[in-house]
């Protein structure tokens, strides 16, 4: 039956798709080999795994910045993105906050729906309700060199809310802060996730984390990158800091530090 006509079968088409994805560079690097992974409607997907095992190279394929050498990405169970579908948006933050130092927050944050040609009596209630999101709603008239690193990094999260995006990809956006102000967002990003029904695939180097956020969690084995792992994520709906401190969440980690040490180990294949 057409998944237009049964809703039910439209919510099985994957967000995501790699399937036997390869990647190797003009320079001969072979960033990765045969991955397959899929990614389903709602879900927290976290990529881990040795530098340089092509975890950001994957994401930048999902974002439609890369193209495979072999095999294929689907988007919704399209061969391509389509801007114009409502609910098939996609926003991608970036390892830096990479805000227009010479404009005010609230300007960077518009700026891909100006770039879209968006009115700005549509974009303003947008932008701000992006930012009050984000918990820097007074801050719109300031620049960013007014906003401490973490603020700088809700600020770029905010830009990419203010799309309305369904499927949110994050290339270790808070890789560069302290352990406080991360373990805050990773608290405030898993509120958003749950509020906005979001699809959310998340690059990070932290087992704590990808954990702490995640109901599923991909270790990817050392160059040529691929799927060592797909571990589920048994953590309650609602996540605090007493969460972190849990058995489970304690079991968690230790079971992907050994998978991790693992992929570590395989740094000669």
């Amino acid at each position: 039956m057409n998944a237009a006509l049964d809703p039910h079968l439209s919510e099985a088409v994957p967000v995501l798709l790699a399937n036997q994805v390869e990647k190797t560079y003009p320079n001969g690097t072979h960033a990765l080999q045969r991955m397959k992974l899929e990614i389903g409607r709602g879900e927290f997907v976290s990529l881990l795994g040795p530098s340089g095992c092509g975890k950001s190279t994957l994401l930048k394929m999902f974002a439609g910045l890369e193209q495979p050498s072999a095999g294929h990405v689907r988007w919704w169970g399209k061969g391509a993105i389509n801007p114009s579908a409502d609910e098939q948006k996609l926003a991608m933050v970036f390892q830096e906050a990479t805000l227009m130092p010479w404009a005010k927050v609230a300007d960077n944050v518009r700026l891909p729906l100006d770039l879209a040609g968006v009115a700005q009596d549509e974009s303003r209630p947008r932008v701000q309700a992006a930012l009050e999101l984000v918990g820097l709603g007074k801050f719109g008239g300031v620049y960013p060199r007014e906003l401490s690193g973490g603020m700088q990094m809700r600020a770029s999260i905010a830009r990419a809310l203010a799309t309305e995006p369904n499927l949110l990809l994050m290339d270790e956006p808070f890789g560069a802060l302290d352990e406080f102000t991360r373990n805050r967002l990773d608290s405030d990003l898993r509120q958003l996730w749950a509020q906005r029904d979001l699809t959310v695939v998340f690059v990070t180097h932290s087992i704590y984390e990808a954990v702490f956020l995640s109901s599923r969690v991909v270790v990817m084995g050392a160059r040529p990158g691929r799927v060592l792992a797909d571990v589920a994520i048994d953590g309650p709906a609602v996540r605090d800091e007493a969460y972190r401190t849990s058995a489970a969440f304690i079991e968690q980690c230790a079971q992907l530090s050994a998978l991790l040490a693992e992929a570590n180990g395989e740094g000669g294949h």
